[in-house]
């Protein structure tokens, strides 16, 4: 792994952050055709680093959490 500014440190920091995101925020998706394929856009989840960083959307919590375990990172709800 690069070891620059530019290059994050997951291993610094292994903690990230996962919210619930609002119904206003679903329709702020860009692009338009960003919720295909998703069964239910009411229970979408952001992943986030500590600095705030969007990592990823995952539809449902549960995924949410295994999806930041998987990446051996430490999950953490913010409410």
């Amino acid at each position: 792994m690069l070891n620059d500014e530019t290059t994050p440190r997951f291993d610094a920091d292994p903690i990230v952050y996962i919210r619930h995101l609002g119904a206003d925020e679903v329709q702020d998706l860009v692009p338009a055709n960003a919720l295909e394929g998703i069964g239910r856009p009411e229970d979408l989840f952001i992943v986030s680093s500590a600095d705030g960083q969007q990592l990823a959307i995952v539809e449902g919590r549960d995924a949410a959490f295994a999806a930041a375990r998987m990446h051996d990172l430490t999950p953490v709800s913010v409410h």
